[in-house]
C-alpha cells in the first residue's frame, strides 16, 4: 500500500507556487457584469510552467479596481472514500487546483416578490449568472487501481461548478458540487476564497458578534474578523464583504492574509461533512459610492436565499414588545401598559423555568420559585390582544424542541428567543435552522439571541423574525458604535439592540433612543428593554413610540457617515417616520423631505433634545406643516437624536 506524508505533499505545493511562473490560461476568462453593467466580475485561471492550475477572479466597480487578483477555491479532503478502502495517510489537497474548465451557462432573471414583512413591500430580483463547469480526475484512482474488491475507473471523476451572480447592489459567488457516481462524499476543511484589496483600506474591525468597532487598516489584527465586513478603498468606494444562506455549513469570518500584504481570507470555524449534491454559502460582496446605498441595498441577502416555504404566514405577526419580570402581577402590569402603548407582546426573560445555564432545566414547567401562572397571564394577555414570548435556552431546547413546543402551544405562547445558542459549527448551525423549521410547525415565531448573526433564512422561514448578534442595550455602547452598526451589521438583516428610553444606564439622549427605532430595522422590536411600566410619568414623547411600526413599506437612507450619523425615513401606509442620530459629537443634520408624496402636504410631529424641558427625559414636541419640497435643519447635541412622525394632512 501507498503512503504519502501530508506534509511533505503541502510544502511541495507552497513551493511549486513560488518557483514556477504563472500565466492566464487565455480560455478559461470570463467576465460577468450587472444589469446596469456598474460591476465587472472577471474570471480566469492561471498555469505555472508545471502544470498546475489555480482559479482567481477580480471585481471593478464603475471601472474603479475593487478587488485585485485573488484566489478562489475549497480545500477538501476525501477520508471517507479513502477508510473506506482502507487507504491511510492521503493527503489533503488543495482540490480547486488542476480543475478542468469545461463551459459557461449565462441566465439573467429580473423579477419582483412580496415578503410577508421587512423593509420594503416589494423586492426587486434582478441578476445576470453564470454557472462555470469543471472537473477534474483525481489521482486516488491510480492508488487503489488492482485494489481487491474495488470496481473503479483508474482515474475517479470529480465535478464542480463555480456560480456567479451580479446584481445591480452586489456580487455573489458560491461552490457547487453535483451529484456523481464515483464521489459522494464532501469533507470540506477551508476555503481558499480570499479578497486581496487595494492599497491604503480601511475596515471597521470587529472581533465578535458583541464586539466593538475599530478603524483600521489591513494589518496587525487580532485574530478573526466579524461579518459583515464593511471597509473604506482609498479610492472613495465603501465596500461589505458578507455571507448568505450560511444554514448548513460552517460559520466563516476573515483573517488577514500571512503572506500578501492588504489581502483578507476567509477563515472558516471548523470542518463540513457533506454528501453531494452540495452547495457552499455565497460569498458577497457590496460596493457603493455612498455607505447609505450598503444599507439600501442589502435586499441582496434575501435574494440570495430560497424562497418562503411557508403556506400559511397568517400568524406571524410583527411588533413591538416590553419585556416583564417575572411574576403573573409585573406581567399583566406589562400587559396593561402594552395596550395603552399600542405595543403587542410581553417578553418573559431569563429564569422562568429555572436556571438556564443548569441541563436539568425544564421548560415546560415554571420554576417552583417564581410567582407566575403562565396560563393566567396568557389568558389575560389574549383577552386584550396581547401575545406572549419567553425565553429557552438551547440547553432547554436541544434534547426537548418538540416538548417545549407542545407546550407553547397548549399554553397559547405565540414566540420563543432562542438563548446561548452555540453557532459556529456545522452541527449547530444546522441544528439552528432545523429548529427554526421545527418552531414553524408550531406555529411559533423565533428571536435568536447571543452571537448568531442573519444570512438571510427569514425569507425561506419568515417565522425568524429577529435575532441579536449585536451590540446592543443589553451592554450600553454608546452613541458612536450606534451610528456604525447601520452600516455593518445592519446589512445582514434584522438586529435585535432591546432599546431602552427610561434606565438611567443609556450612554446616548432619550431623542436618540427614539430614533433608533427607525434607524434600526427589527420586525420584533424591544422599545423597553430594562424600562417598567412604574418608569413613565406621562411624558408626551412616548407618542413617537405608540405610533412607530416595526415592518415597512419602503426605506431611504437620506445621509450619514459611518461612525458619524445617520439619518433614515421608512414608510408605512400614507405615514413615513425619519429618525436621525449622531456619534459622541454635535452636528448639524439636514434632511431633505424628497422622500415624501410630491404635491402633498403632512404634518410633522418632531421630537428633539432640549435641556429646557422638565422632565426626566428633557424631549421637546413641536411640530410643522412640511412637503416634499422642504428641507428639516437640526442642531443635534452631542450622542443626540431627533425622531419624526410626518402624517398625510386630508385635503390638501
Amino acid at each position: 500500500m501507498i503512503k504519502f506524508s501530508k506534509g511533505l505533499v503541502l510544502v511541495l505545493l507552497v513551493v511549486s507556487s513560488n518557483i514556477y511562473a504563472q500565466k492566464v490560461i487565455e480560455s478559461t476568462k470570463q467576465v460577468l457584469k450587472s444589469p446596469n453593467e456598474k460591476y465587472v466580475f472577471e474570471f480566469f485561471q492561471k498555469s505555472t510552467d508545471n502544470g498546475k492550475k489555480q482559479m482567481h477572479y477580480k471585481l471593478f466597480f464603475d471601472g474603479k479596481p475593487v478587488v485585485l487578483e485573488s484566489d478562489l477555491g475549497v480545500l477538501i479532503e476525501n477520508k471517507l472514500f479513502e477508510s473506506a478502502l482502507g487507504i491511510e495517510n492521503d493527503p489533503s489537497e488543495l482540490w480547486c487546483e488542476n480543475l478542468d474548465f469545461k463551459g459557461v451557462d449565462r441566465n439573467t432573471v429580473d423579477e419582483n416578490w412580496k415578503p410577508v414583512y421587512g423593509e420594503r413591500c416589494m423586492v426587486k430580483n434582478n441578476y445576470n449568472e453564470m454557472v462555470l463547469h469543471f472537473n477534474k480526475f483525481g489521482a486516488l484512482g491510480d492508488l487503489v487501481e488492482g485494489h481487491a474488491g474495488t470496481s473503479y475507473d483508474k482515474r475517479r471523476s470529480y465535478n464542480m461548478d463555480l456560480v456567479v451572480r451580479v446584481y445591480n447592489e452586489g456580487l455573489a459567488f458560491r461552490y457547487y458540487f453535483p451529484e456523481t457516481a464515483n464521489g459522494l462524499f464532501l469533507h470540506i476543511v477551508g476555503e481558499q476564497t480570499s479578497y486581496s484589496l487595494p492599497k491604503g483600506t480601511m475596515a471597521w474591525y470587529e472581533a465578535w458578534a458583541q464586539g466593538p468597532y475599530s478603524y483600521l487598516p489591513l494589518e496587525n489584527w487580532t485574530g478573526e474578523c466579524e461579518r459583515p465586513l464593511t471597509i473604506n478603498l482609498k479610492n472613495g468606494l465603501y465596500v461589505a464583504l458578507l455571507e448568505a444562506q450560511m444554514i448548513d455549513y460552517s460559520r466563516g469570518k476573515f483573517i488577514l492574509d500571512d503572506e500578501k500584504p492588504n489581502a483578507i481570507q476567509l477563515s472558516m470555524y471548523g470542518k463540513v461533512d457533506a454528501v453531494r449534491p452540495y452547495f457552499t454559502p455565497w460569498r458577497v460582496i457590496m460596493v457603493a459610492e455612498t455607505p447609505g446605498e450598503l444599507l439600501e441595498n442589502n435586499d441582496i441577502v434575501l435574494n440570495l436565499n430560497e424562497q418562503n416555504q411557508l403556506k400559511n404566514t397568517s400568524w406571524i405577526k410583527p411588533g413591538k414588545v416590553i419585556r416583564s419580570n417575572l411574576t403573573t402581577k409585573d406581567a399583566k402590569e406589562c400587559i396593561d401598559f402594552a395596550v395603552e402603548r399600542n405595543l403587542q407582546y410581553v417578553h418573559l426573560d431569563a429564569g422562568w423555568y429555572g436556571s438556564e445555564v443548569d441541563v436539568t432545566s425544564d421548560a415546560t414547567t415554571i420554576a417552583e420559585n417564581r410567582d407566575l401562572d403562565m396560563q393566567e397571564l396568557v389568558n389575560y394577555a389574549a383577552g386584550k390582544g396581547i401575545g406572549v414570548f419567553y425565553y429557552v435556552n438551547q440547553r432547554a431546547l436541544y434534547k426537548h424542541l418538540d416538548e417545549v413546543f407542545e407546550q407553547c402551544r397548549k399554553w397559547g405562547i405565540k414566540g420563543v428567543k432562542f438563548g446561548f445558542v452555540h453557532i459556529g459549527s456545522n452541527r449547530w448551525t444546522a441544528w439552528l435552522h432545523e429548529a427554526i423549521k421545527k418552531a414553524a410547525e408550531y406555529q411559533l415565531m423565533v428571536d435568536v439571541h447571543d452571537e448568531y448573526r442573519p444570512t438571510g433564512f427569514s425569507r425561506t422561514y419568515p417565522n425568524l423574525m429577529t435575532q441579536e448578534g449585536i451590540r446592543g442595550n443589553e451592554e450600553m455602547p454608546d452613541a458612536t458604535h450606534n451610528t456604525i452598526l447601520p452600516f455593518t451589521r445592519y446589512l445582514a438583516g434584522a438586529g435585535d439592540y432591546t432599546i431602552c428610553y427610561y434606565n438611567k444606564k443609556i450612554k446616548t439622549t432619550h431623542a436618540h433612543q427614539l430614533a433608533l427605532s427607525v434607524v434600526y430595522y427589527s420586525p420584533i422590536q424591544f422599545l423597553y428593554w430594562y424600562d417598567i411600566p412604574s418608569d413613565y410619568k406621562g411624558e408626551k414623547e412616548i407618542a413617537f413610540f405608540d405610533a412607530v411600526k416595526t415592518v415597512w413599506d419602503d426605506t431611504k437612507v437620506v445621509n450619514g457617515e459611518i461612525g458619524k450619523y445617520i439619518t433614515v425615513a421608512r414608510k408605512s401606509g400614507s405615514e413615513w417616520f425619519a429618525g436621525a442620530i449622531t456619534n459622541k459629537e454635535a452636528r448639524e443634520v439636514e434632511i431633505p423631505l424628497s422622500f415624501l408624496e410630491n404635491g402633498k402636504k403632512y404634518k410633522a410631529c418632531i421630537y428633539t433634545d432640549d435641556d429646557k424641558i422638565k422632565s426626566c427625559t428633557k424631549v421637546k414636541m413641536s411640530e410643522s406643516e412640511v412637503d416634499a419640497s422642504k428641507t428639516l435643519k437640526f442642531k443635534l447635541k452631542e450622542s443626540g437624536g431627533v425622531a419624526i412622525h410626518f402624517v398625510m394632512e386630508k385635503n390638501k
